[in-house]
């Protein structure tokens, strides 16, 4: 009993470390981005500090970098990883068109989109062919681009940090307690750019506490980060650059669209109940 007690106030101890040493490394970044401009250096950074954290709290504790769920996994948890949050935002802006809090877009404007993109020639002929590339590439060449960051966040929160979690609460609580840090981290960026920060804030930790039960699902169903990572990576891409591309903000309904949304809370909240029933059900 002792023993059990000892090694728990152990892995308190690692993830008190590891909390702390984001903290200190994080609020570097947070002050650039708020304070200087939000550049993508800056965002860059503050992406890879639970990275960083890990490294150094496995230096501390002497334990070794392989010890990280390295192992690409199971290939169907991969294709999940890709395709629920892309599933979860399209339902989301499928709901937003209906509901008419937002309008699919129009030729005009997906002509202007591919021009940004650098698809000129295709786009200026056929809006319709502009918009199938630009999510294909987007939906690919993009995702893999934004592994690079969400790699870095992922190594920290589910490569060590839930696995640590996992060692003294259950599912449900790994996926709570690390949803809310994860959520918290992201405070200062919310309050200093949301326009609305009560209810900004109130979405962002529903969205983030729900995506956290569907990661910390997979994550360990898989034994491997990198079903986070393509997670992350694939509901950044299409919840902040494709779907809000194909909508038309209607006046007095922006609160319902984008990543801090209430459609998207809404959605995102189903998902995360759905996947706490079923890795209970299963034990996990």
């Amino acid at each position: 009993m002792q023993e059990i007690l000892t090694e728990r106030k152990k892995t308190w101890n690692t993830i008190f470390l590891f909390l702390a040493i984001v903290t200190v490394l994080s609020s570097l970044f947070h002050y650039a981005i708020v304070n200087l401009y939000p550049s993508r250096i800056y965002i860059g950074g503050l992406m890879w500090c639970p990275a960083i954290a890990t490294l150094i709290t496995l230096k501390i504790i002497k334990r070794p970098i392989s010890s990280l769920n390295w192992n690409w996994g199971n290939w169907k948890y991969i294709r999940l990883s890709y395709f629920i949050p892309a599933l979860y935002g399209l339902i989301t802006y499928i709901l937003i068109w209906f509901l008419v809090f937002g309008s699919l877009t129009n030729g005009e404007l997906i002509i202007d989109w591919g021009k940004e993109l650098g698809l000129i020639g295709i786009g200026t002929l056929n809006p319709t062919l502009i918009a199938i590339i630009a999510i294909i590439l987007l939906g690919t060449i993009e995702v893999i681009r934004a592994s690079a960051t969400t790699l870095g966040e992922e190594i920290g929160w589910r490569g060590f940090f839930i696995f640590e979690l996992r060692k003294v609460l259950s599912f449900t609580g790994v996926s709570i307690f690390s949803g809310v840090i994860w959520a918290t981290w992201h405070w200062p960026l919310i309050v200093y750019y949301g326009e609305n920060v009560i209810l900004e804030l109130t979405t962002f930790y529903v969205v983030i506490i729900s995506m956290s039960f569907i990661m910390t699902y997979y994550t360990f169903k898989s034994k491997s980060l990198w079903t986070a990572v393509i997670f992350h990576a694939v509901s950044n891409v299409y919840i902040q650059k494709i779907l809000p591309e194909l909508t038309i903000k209607n006046k007095g309904t922006e609160h319902w669209l984008g990543e801090n949304g209430i459609m998207f809370a809404i959605v995102t909240c189903v998902f995360g109940i759905y996947f706490w029933r079923k890795a209970i059900k299963e034990k996990l």
